[in-house]
């Protein structure tokens, strides 16, 4: 691709960056209205499977999305993800029933895995590896925003609007960005046209459902044949998958590529980011909530510090590595901060303020963050360009995969170990932050104790993640962005 003009590559940037919101904000928008949509449809029982038919759905098809993007242009691919993406909108706004909302919400979560993939692979497309940090960085604020404002904004509309505005709002947003992306968006050349990788489509499609389903059931007594029967359905489908990638000539998930240690690298790296910060956010509210004894609203300001952070040095490294073209030392320090913080909060004793918790995952939030996006932006040039989608799926897969079966690890960890440290005659399915709060002194003393003893190993473990990441991130070769805007990288590092 020869460069775009200044003013088309902000227009492109602006386009992707304001699609790429949506899909994000789409994981958290609908959490605070949740309530409300199983009350009125009346299925409180399966409301959970409004997120996790999202979740699972964009997660899925990643890297058959990633490998059509390959095959016909990533243009095509993001046009035709952002149309399906409105439609699923507006299909679930007008949902009478659950299952009819979950099915909208399996397309939405389709789509918004091809407006993902299809944004950070144009971008790749359209800038040299030494621009490209800088615009991945700006692409994937759109993450963190989205959690700091999600939740917020999602009780908003669904108070003052109704629920169902939470999805209609994507459409004016959404028409807007698509008259945009017809504009911006070039024509990029689609790669060479073979035959689509099926087999390894459909393993791999059963290896992600059934782990995703065997770590949600973990921490459900009552669904542990289903679980146990889940994982030995995802090893099969894992061993079919590994044996059809062998096999193909065209592989949706490259395998042959791991030789390459910037790859590999990367790919490590990106499984941190899932495993030791994405799955813990979700529990820190409880945490503060339970140890420091907190309401709903103040226990947010844990993780809105984490996010804080995160959002920053997302966005510092991402403009100093495209300044340099220097990117290993970004990783090495954070990774290297993420395994100080956590083990940090292990180590904290109960009963400090609230303050010392919000800075010190403010810290890890910094660590993570200064290699978040610059990581995907790494890969994608140690990569040839005609496996840009395909790489850059499997950047995602490894990472979305990490957080969801750590979250469920974790939640499991936190339900047995707070019920097993219970006192007698104390309900775990009754401990709310209000039942404690109501409780007297020393209880809500007890009860603080459990959580911190609780949640101290959780935080120790996730920082040995990071400090295994550290270790990865120094095996990092050394290298510098090019300023080529068609290269072919070197099979070790990516070099001037």
């Amino acid at each position: 691709m020869p460069p775009l003009s200044r003013l088309r590559l902000r227009l492109l940037v602006v386009s992707l960056l304001t699609v790429s919101f949506l899909g994000a904000l789409d994981h958290t928008i609908v959490s605070t209205s949740l309530a409300t949509i199983a009350g009125e449809l009346g299925a409180l029982e399966h409301m959970g499977w409004v997120v996790v038919g999202y979740t699972l759905a964009s997660t899925v098809l990643l890297p058959v999305i990633g490998k059509l993007g390959d095959m016909v242009g990533p243009r095509a691919v993001f046009v035709t993800s952002l149309v399906v993406f409105l439609a699923a909108s507006l299909a679930c706004g007008f949902a009478q029933t659950l299952p009819w909302l979950i099915v909208a919400r399996v397309l939405q979560g389709m789509s918004s895995a091809g407006l993902q993939l299809m944004s950070q692979t144009i971008i790749a497309q359209v800038t040299s590896p030494r621009e490209r940090p800088r615009h991945m960085a700006v692409i994937g604020a759109a993450f963190p925003i989205a959690i700091l404002v999600g939740p917020v904004l999602g009780g908003l509309i669904t108070d003052f609007w109704g629920w169902q505005w939470v999805f209609w709002v994507n459409i004016p947003i959404g028409v807007a960005a698509l008259a945009l992306a017809l504009v911006a968006v070039p024509r990029i050349p689609p790669g060479v046209q073979r035959r689509f990788d099926v087999a390894g489509a459909m393993s791999f499609t059963a290896a992600l459902v059934a782990i995703v389903l065997a770590a949600s059931w973990m921490s459900d007594p009552q669904l542990r044949t289903a679980t146990i029967v889940a994982l030995a359905a995802a090893l099969l489908s894992l061993a079919a998958f590994v044996l059809a990638e062998m096999r193909a000539e065209e592989p949706i998930v490259p395998l042959r590529f791991l030789t390459n240690r910037t790859i590999a690298v990367g790919l490590a790296l990106s499984t941190i980011i899932g495993v030791g910060l994405f799955s813990i956010t979700a529990y820190l509210p409880t945490y503060v909530q339970m140890a420091y004894q907190t309401t709903a609203t103040v226990s947010g300001l844990v993780p809105i510090a984490t996010v804080f952070g995160m959002l920053l040095s997302n966005l510092a490294s991402g403009f100093l590595a495209s300044r340099s073209g220097h990117y290993r030392i970004y990783p090495v320090i954070g990774t290297a901060l993420g395994a100080v913080g956590l083990t940090a909060m292990a180590l904290l004793p109960a009963g400090l303020p609230l303050g010392v918790p919000m800075i010190v995952m403010f810290v890890v939030g910094i660590g993570t963050g200064a290699f978040m996006s610059l990581i995907v932006a790494v890969v994608q040039s140690a990569a040839p360009r005609s496996a840009t989608g395909a790489i850059t799926a499997t950047v995602n897969i490894v990472r979305q995969v990490g957080a969801t079966v750590t979250t469920a690890v974790i939640g499991g960890v936190v339900g047995f170990g707070v019920a097993a440290l219970l006192p007698a005659g104390l309900d775990a399915t009754a401990l709310t932050p209000q039942f404690v709060q109501a409780s007297d002194p020393a209880l809500q003393v007890e009860v603080a104790g459990i959580y911190h003893e609780v949640f101290a190993p959780v935080f120790g473990a996730l920082a040995i993640a990071y400090a295994v990441g550290f270790v990865v991130a120094i095996l990092m070769p050394r290298g510098r962005l090019s300023d080529e805007h068609d290269v072919v990288p070197s099979t070790e590092s990516v070099t001037a």
